[in-house]
């Protein structure tokens, strides 16, 4: 019985020890982390851990402020080596020492989307106590230097309001209550003599007053993030983290924050560590100015998720793997004019009412866009999203000009854009990529079939793999498609996103009745008429529709309602946006600005960043962007009148759908004013 209390004492003293150390290093982290306190954070030390089973087990330290929610855990380790993703001490690798700070800061992100916030917003910590100038991840986990830890919770800046981290903070206490010690074994021994406690211990020589204050203050004067970069809707929140064991479609009328949704659920997959996630869109100036976006809202995740437009995509693809590719639009002119001008003035063409645009929509459109390979298969295809019905005969003289067009193209050893899709699909079903564990695309319903069909061979059906985000009211070009065609079911995996969080409501009304009545292909296989709203959130000012005489009153008009907006309402001139239909329209809109001493950037040369000038573009390059106030400059008159009179042809319904659908997306890019510009 002696030799066993002896072992017993022995046990304990070696405990004792660890939980000393332990006790130390907890207080040396708290104490560098304590200045906190002072710039709006909370520090809730040793809390219980939700959901464990080991008596007492604790969670060192949590933080709740204005840059998120900090799940800290302390390590008193030497000898610590970050090699490949994996944590060393000396040669002994313990990464699955940090597991259970993953799981529960995955969990915890799960609870905390119900109030909203996003999962970027919780980070698991390891402090290496003693340790200086490290800054490494280890999965989800970012192991950091004693003295970095206060710089490092303060980096990302002002991310939360005080009203969102009161929220928060409020949840967090509830999650992790209070721990409650308790011993189970009562030892009756002589009254011990107590040395006296240690000196609390200086933390000066880790961490200076005057680096506690730069890191402060670096911390407060960060510029503000955007709301929805770090706080949801809780059902967008959710969203974002939801598992789907399959390919998966986000759809939403226009301001419901798909596209936030996209980004955020972007960042989640890329924290899982399955490979790296593609974020992908048609328009060519989108993915620079998300990824600008991205790396704001996410930074620790901007390395693991790839911001490219479909055809830089399959563009890189073919040269990585040696194929020679020439893009040359004056070259596709050319050879498009040369097989026009070959027709048959008698035949279907030649006496179509259709202009030859119609007839090149329908080669990029339908024949390539859908991957359409011989005659026998565009003589029996369902057109979809074309109104305008061909004949058989019409059907062989469109294939007679796309042969031409094809040789003309060969002959100039050209190819178009629809083209590099084309081979990009091939090669890829040639020699799979395996290097993407998720693809996600913006404004699907710009794609086409085969662009759909190539993203899809990069993940296949594997669970979180391919993710379509859109709103088929905002298609803008012809043609259609449905996913069966792909070979993509959806079956229980679609998510209809019904609160507009962009617009005002006399906004959204306005917009809404440009294209009341219209109907649309859904990629689905369904005829759409545009997706309702619950909720709208805000109201403000009505739309203003300003008619003029000539277009140079109305030029004039616009310059004076940007001063207005300006000096008026006090709107920054980066958050102003003049939108028209055409190239030639914008860049006259940014001459007047310009004449008039107002700043403007074009669209095209816009990145995300910060900008203290007005944007100008088209229609085209803005989707997917919104501004605070929107000037829709030149706009056609008849697209702006309800009781026009009805087209005289299908191709003419056609057409006026894809301009009112135009003008629609225009409209729901403004978030608190419109003005809308047209001539009498």
């Amino acid at each position: 019985m002696a030799e066993a209390h002896e072992q017993a004492a022995a046990e304990a003293r070696d405990a004792a020890a660890r939980y000393g150390l332990a006790g130390i290093t907890e207080s040396r982290v708290a104490g560098v982390l304590a200045p906190l306190a002072a710039v709006g954070y909370t520090l809730l030390p040793d809390r219980a851990w939700p959901g464990s089973r080991r008596s007492g087990a604790q969670v060192d330290l949590i933080v709740v402020g204005p840059s998120g929610v900090h799940i800290v855990d302390t390590k008193a380790w030497k000898e610590v080596s970050i090699r490949g993703g994996r944590i060393f001490r000396g040669q002994a690798d313990v990464s699955d020492d940090l597991a259970n700070m993953a799981d529960l800061a995955h969990n915890t992100e799960a609870l905390l989307s119900e109030v909203g916030l996003a999962a970027t917003e919780v980070h698991a910590l390891a402090v290496l106590a003693g340790h200086r100038g490290i800054r490494e991840t280890v999965g989800p986990v970012t192991v950091i230097g004693e003295h970095d830890a206060l710089r490092h919770v303060t980096s990302p800046g002002a991310r939360l309001t005080s009203l969102q981290v009161d929220t928060v903070l409020r949840r967090v206490l509830d999650h992790f209550p209070v721990l409650r010690t308790s011993s189970a074994i009562d030892v009756t021994v002589p009254e011990p003599v107590l040395t006296r406690p240690t000196d609390p211990v200086d933390t000066a020589e880790l961490i200076t007053a005057e680096e506690v204050n730069a890191a402060l203050l670096d911390g407060v004067l960060e510029a503000p993030i955007e709301t929805w970069m770090s706080f949801l809707d809780p059902a967008q929140a959710k969203l974002a983290r939801r598992s789907f064991n399959g390919p998966a479609r986000i759809r939403g009328s226009a301001g419901t924050g798909k596209t936030v949704v996209g980004l955020h659920r972007a960042a989640y997959l890329a924290r899982g560590g399955q490979g790296k996630v593609l974020f992908t869109t048609f328009v060519k100036t989108l993915p620079v100015v998300l990824e600008n976006l991205f790396v704001r809202m996410a930074p620790e995740a901007a390395h693991q998720v790839e911001f490219a437009n479909i055809h830089k995509l399959a563009l890189g693809i073919l040269r990585e793997r040696g194929t020679s590719v020439r893009i040359d639009p004056k070259a596709a002119d050319a050879a498009f004019a040369e097989a026009w001008a070959g027709r048959s003035e008698g035949g279907a063409l030649g006496s179509s009412r259709m202009s030859s645009d119609y007839w090149r929509d329908e080669i990029t459109y339908v024949i390539k866009g859908r991957g359409i390979r011989t005659f026998e298969q565009y003589a029996d295809l369902a057109r979809v999203g074309r109104r305008h019905r061909l004949t058989v005969d019409q059907r062989r003289s469109v294939w007679s000009l796309y042969e031409r067009y094809d040789a003309g193209l060969r002959r100039r050893k050209a190819i178009d854009f629809a083209d590099v899709i084309l081979m990009a699909l091939s090669s890829v079903r040639t020699t799979p990529i395996t290097g993407y564990g998720a693809v996600l695309v913006d404004e699907a319903q710009d794609l086409t079939c085969a662009m759909v069909a190539f993203l899809h061979s990069l993940v296949g059906n594997r669970p979180d793999g391919l993710t379509l985000i859109g709103d088929g009211q905002q298609t803008i070009y012809p043609g259609g498609y449905t996913l069966s065609e792909v070979g993509i079911s959806l079956s229980g995996r679609g998510v209809v996103l019904d609160v507009n969080h962009r617009n005002t409501a006399e906004i959204l009304a306005f917009a809404n009745a440009a294209v009341l009545g219209d109907e649309y292909a859904d990629i689905e296989g369904t005829g759409q008429t545009i997706d309702g709203v619950e909720t709208v959130e805000r109201t403000g000012p009505a739309p203003v529709l300003s008619r003029h005489e000539t277009w140079a009153e109305h030029d004039a008009a616009v310059v004076e309602r940007v001063r207005d907006v300006m000096h008026l309402i006090g709107v920054r001139r980066g958050d102003i946006g003049v939108l028209t239909a055409t190239t030639w329209d914008a860049t006259t809109m940014k001459a007047s600005l310009v004449a008039a001493g107002i700043p403007a950037i074009d669209l095209l040369d816009y990145d995300g960043q910060h900008t203290d000038a007005v944007k100008v573009g088209t229609v085209k390059r803005a989707k997917g962007l919104e501004f605070k106030q929107v000037l829709l400059a030149r706009v056609k008159a008849e697209l702006l009148e309800h009781d026009t009179p009805a087209p005289s042809s299908e191709t003419e319904r056609e057409r006026r759908e894809l301009d009112r659908r135009e003008l629609y997306v225009a409209m729901t890019r403004a978030r608190d004013g419109l003005w809308v510009g047209t001539r009498t």
